[in-house]
């Protein structure tokens, strides 16, 4: 759990430094991570996600209410964070609000990012409840890792257009990085008193699955503008699935 709150934490930080590499409007690079963590999200939630949450649960059929729920409540926090968490920036709307804290898109992203990290469960956890194997635990935390990286790029850069210094921005950002670590905390936290398999872990697996089907099927229909061929983007994305099922040979 340990190894799981450092990498989650500074990710989300050091990709804070990106804006120094890339100019907010040269956002090709942006598209293509996005397209692979993408891919990769969408397939760790079909291949391991939902079949762990369903296999241990006794009545299957509840979880795919959790799911349609972590679905629709990206939706609603997507009105507040613009979609930063899938790489938009729109820092040209929020010139008129230079100097300003974004706090409902500073609040909805550190739910988003919460959520992310409640369903990395210690592993006793998941050997109690037949789940998958360790490397189970390893495909998610390198997919929410990668999905911090274009979020926390475009939210730095959000952050930079409106407070024009990089500290404070910098500072805001931790809310962002520390979302993942608490949700760590407080799911095993709430799980170590709760049978393998209970409503806890139904909830945060299927919120957190439904979650991930949202974003990475937005991401990889956003990429793919008007259904347009763009084989860099194409490439990502099949390098992204190809990992996500070479986890499973772990």
């Amino acid at each position: 759990m340990f190894v799981a709150i450092l990498v989650l934490f500074f990710t989300v930080m050091l990709s804070g430094f990106l804006v120094k590499l890339f100019p907010p409007n040269n956002a090709r690079w942006l598209k293509i991570a996005l397209a692979f963590s993408g891919a990769y999200l969408f397939t760790i939630t079909i291949t391991h996600l939902l079949p762990d949450v369903l296999l241990s649960n006794k009545e299957p059929h509840i979880v795919g209410y959790w799911v349609l729920a972590g679905f629709f409540l990206q939706l609603i926090l997507e009105l507040f964070s613009h979609g930063v968490e899938h790489g938009h920036m729109h820092t040209h709307a929020h010139d008129h609000h230079s100097g300003s804290i974004p706090f409902l898109l500073l609040a909805s992203l550190f739910v988003h990012s919460f959520l992310e990290g409640s369903i990395l469960v210690d592993q006793d956890y998941r050997d109690a409840g037949h789940m998958h194997h360790q490397g189970s635990f390893y495909s998610v935390l390198l997919g929410v890792a990668l999905h911090h990286v274009p979020a926390a790029f475009a939210l730095m850069s959000v952050l930079l257009s409106r407070l024009k210094n990089f500290r404070k921005a910098l500072s805001w950002l931790l809310i962002f990085a520390i979302g993942s670590p608490l949700g760590i905390l407080v799911s095993n936290s709430l799980l170590s008193h709760e049978a393998p398999g209970g409503m806890v872990y139904t909830a945060l697996t299927g919120l957190v699955a439904g979650n991930f089907l949202h974003i990475s099927t937005t991401i990889l229909f956003e990429t793919s503008p008007e259904h347009s061929f763009n084989r860099t983007k194409l490439i990502a994305t099949l390098l992204g699935l190809v990992l996500a099922l070479l986890t499973d040979l772990i």
